[in-house]
């Protein structure tokens, strides 16, 4: 019986609504990623699993920058328990509104669509987590990540992620421009 219940909330859980391409517009501002992550920005999250647990909370700083071609992104994360991660990304502009990106345990390569003030980046990564003893483990999971620009110099993101096809839980990010 325990089985047939997991299974039930598995499928679930992987049924839950996400946002789409073709979802209306909510506001008439405009993102682009390259002027808004150029520069130094902070951000603030939490990754929460599918039952609404919060796991995991940390503060981000990013450093930006965009030569034209790329877009760079320095991101240190420093998690609540003081434990550390840097990601750097770089990210390359393919069409007006289109972009790639490869960062270390990216497995091949991100792909992102701008519209309107919204920004849909997708990949799949080897997620570094912590377990019980202090070890870190790695956890290939597939990211489905939203960003709306929700004002000049602010940008909210919710990340929703999936293994082997199934939603484990989302990771919410507020990020600012000073």
């Amino acid at each position: 019986m325990r089985r047939i219940t997991l299974g039930f909330l598995l499928i679930l859980a992987s049924c839950t609504g996400k946002p789409g391409a073709d979802d209306p517009l909510l506001s008439r501002r405009s993102l682009n990623l390259e002027e808004f992550f150029q520069g130094n920005l902070v951000a603030r999250g939490q990754f929460q699993d599918v039952l609404g647990a919060v796991r995991r909370r940390f503060d981000v700083t990013i450093t930006g920058d965009w030569d034209g071609k790329r877009l760079k992104l320095i991101e240190n994360f420093v998690y609540e328990d003081n434990s550390t991660e840097q990601r750097v990304w770089s990210l390359t502009k393919t069409g007006p509104d289109t972009w790639t990106g490869t960062a270390p345990g990216v497995i091949g390569t991100a792909t992102g669509v701008e519209r309107g003030d919204a920004f849909n980046w997708r990949y799949t990564i080897d997620l570094p987590i912590p377990d019980a003893s202090g070890q870190t483990e790695t956890l290939r999971v597939t990211f489905n990540d939203w960003m709306w620009l929700t004002g000049e110099k602010r940008l909210l993101n919710r990340a929703y992620m999936q293994r082997f096809g199934v939603d484990i839980g989302d990771v919410i990010i507020a990020f600012e421009k000073p």
